[in-house]
């Protein structure tokens, strides 16, 4: 019986709320770009977080470049 109740709550939850929210609806391509910026948004924020970490001359060095190279990528995803 507790089972028969708890669907008719989540039905209620649901008929409540109109069914699920979604957002426009994208293309394909567009879609995949999206996925792409957020992807090198993430990687951008892994590298500045590793660049307040490193010490050594070398890795900062080689972390700065990888974050202007993913700054310049997003850049061009936005325009």
């Amino acid at each position: 019986m507790a089972r028969g109740w708890e669907s008719k709550a989540v039905e209620s939850q649901q008929a409540d709320t109109g069914g699920s929210v979604q957002g426009p609806r994208l293309s394909p391509e567009a879609r995949a770009k999206l996925d792409r910026k957020d992807m090198l948004t993430l990687s951008l924020a892994r590298v500045r977080d590793e660049l307040t970490r490193a010490s050594q001359p070398a890795h900062r060095a080689m972390l700065e470049r990888a974050a202007a190279a993913l700054d310049a990528e997003i850049s061009a995803l936005s325009s």
